[in-house]
């Protein structure tokens, strides 16, 4: 999809692009994005965490776009056939930013299905890679990377495409790893700010976490909302 040329040109800073392109199997099929959280959906819960960080927000998302359209986003569908995966969504950001916004030169992805995530997610990814002098950052928790939770140049757009359509390269991971890589570590306790919701069950514990950290926000002396 084509941006709105004045919302593309005010995409200086970091862009943020929301990954839900997924199918979703475990849960059934259909639109993860869309599933019910909270008073609203898991997209509106990523977009309330992330919209305020980048300088724009994107939807990576293939299909009709209708069914996104309250949200105002441009949705970009995957470059490649056959739902080459998470990566395919970074390339639709890369290029689309490439293509319609040349003054922004960094994407920041994140999944649709990780209702917590860190107020000051691109802040820290911007500042880690800046002191490494590095090409990317992604984020860690648990002792583990995620590559999908990342910053990315505009730049590796052309890189990552023939990773993709000549290669066959399908993990984040492995793309990343060609590169000069820092990640930024978030504590765990007392919720993981990455775990993802990929089940039914998953989605209700998320949800519980969610409502009980609204409870408590609302109460005298709370502290921060989960």
């Amino acid at each position: 999809m084509q941006g709105d040329p004045a919302m593309a040109s005010a995409m200086t800073g970091p862009v943020v692009v929301i990954l839900a392109g997924g199918r979703a199997t475990r849960m059934g099929g259909g639109d993860k994005a869309l599933l019910p959280f909270g008073e609203a959906t898991l997209l509106d819960q990523v977009l309330d965490r992330m919209v305020a960080q980048g300088s724009g927000t994107l939807l990576s998302a293939n299909g009709d776009p209708a069914r996104f359209a309250r949200f105002g986003l441009p949705v970009l569908a995957d470059p490649l056939p056959d739902h080459p995966g998470p990566l395919a969504g970074v390339l639709a950001g890369l290029e689309w930013l490439r293509d319609q916004a040349p003054t922004a030169t960094d994407l920041v992805t994140v999944p649709t299905d990780t209702p917590f995530l860190p107020l000051d997610l691109v802040a820290r990814l911007v500042a880690a890679r800046e002191v490494e002098h590095a090409d990317l950052a992604c984020a860690a928790s648990g002792g583990r990377l995620h590559p999908v939770i990342g910053l990315w140049p505009v730049r590796l757009a052309a890189a990552l495409r023939a990773a993709l359509a000549d290669e066959g390269l399908r993990r984040a991971g492995e793309f990343a790893a060609r590169f000069r890589r820092v990640s930024v570590a978030y504590e765990t306790d007392p919720v993981d700010p990455f775990v993802n919701v990929n089940t039914p069950l998953e989605l209700a514990e998320a949800e519980r976490i969610w409502l009980a950290g609204q409870s408590a926000s609302a109460s005298p002396g709370a502290g921060t909302t989960p």
